[in-house]
């Protein structure tokens, strides 16, 4: 970021957005993470999320505190892979004739939903919280800011050919994550001023690629995701102040196991109350992104 754009964020009021990027199961290191920021006291003006992001994001701002990410932690350890992906027999066969273009309907999501988040409606929870989605027609980024909360976090989770599209105001929309994974450009259009980026990371350390198609097409989509961060990161630095929370590293879990919750959510704590040592000014967002592997041996 030049000299220039930070003298002229110091003479306007900062705005801070949380941006919170998909990831599928990898997304409870943001539990992590926001644990870490809120005991540093870090907070934010706004929130931004696409995928499982705009779900952690949601919860986040009914009650962005101690209390409320307690409640998102607990959510999240009790969560298993047939919660999120309920896959049947007959779905997938009906998907693979023609008959239906998704494998799943997304009932133990929504009923999660609707069960857990403390409001009805975006505009009523406790921070601005703003969901990102896909037009399933022409691929553009949708910010969605009000309304109903359940189909606009439903819509920002519709994988592709796994969960249906979900039509809101007569727009049929997708997972946020294929327009803007990690949606930097929104929280910046938004007013932001200091985007501060909550990524879950790539398994850097997995010896074989995931086994099954469903598996296989999360962790393509993730190394696609963490590409375009790093793009966007360098697309909006003289824009604003631009933050990355490090994901973690060495990581071997994949973006579709759900079985190593609560290690991702300690390690996670730990890493980021570590990094916060030395507060936020000053961080390099680019050395934690980059693609990287490490080998056995």
């Amino acid at each position: 970021m030049s000299r220039g754009t930070v003298c002229m964020n110091q003479h306007r009021a900062r705005r801070t957005a949380f941006v919170l990027a998909g990831g599928g199961s990898l997304g409870a290191v943001q539990v992590g993470m926001l644990k870490a920021l809120n005991r540093a006291r870090i907070t934010p003006d706004l929130v931004v999320g696409a995928s499982v992001g705009a779900i952690n994001g949601a919860y986040y701002a009914a009650a962005p505190d101690e209390t409320g990410i307690a409640r998102l932690e607990r959510i999240w350890l009790g969560l298993r892979r047939p919660d999120i992906f309920p896959f049947s027999t007959l779905s997938t066969v009906l998907c693979l004739l023609g008959r239906r273009d998704h494998l799943a309907l997304p009932r133990h999501l929504h009923a999660l939903i609707e069960s857990q988040l403390p409001y009805r409606r975006l505009e009523d929870a406790a921070l601005p919280c703003h969901v990102v989605a896909t037009d399933v027609l022409d691929g553009t980024e949708v910010i969605l800011s009000s309304g109903e909360a359940v189909p606009a976090l439903l819509a920002s989770t519709a994988i592709p050919a796994v969960f249906p599209a979900v039509a809101i105001a007569g727009r049929p929309l997708m997972d946020g994550g294929i327009a803007s994974n990690t949606p930097i450009s929104a929280a910046v259009s938004l007013g932001a001023t200091r985007v501060v980026i909550l990524p879950t990371g790539t398994p850097c350390v997995l010896q074989a690629p995931p086994r099954g198609a469903l598996a296989a097409a999360l962790h393509a989509i993730n190394l696609l995701a963490m590409r375009q961060l790093l793009a966007d990161v360098d697309r909006f630095a003289d824009r604003c102040e631009l933050i990355v929370v490090p994901p973690l590293c060495p990581l071997a879990i994949n973006t579709y196991d759900f079985s190593q919750t609560g290690e991702l959510i300690r390690r996670a704590e730990t890493a980021t109350s570590h990094w916060l040592k030395d507060g936020l000014q000053g961080k390099d967002p680019r050395w934690a992104l980059a693609p990287h592997r490490h080998r056995a041996g």
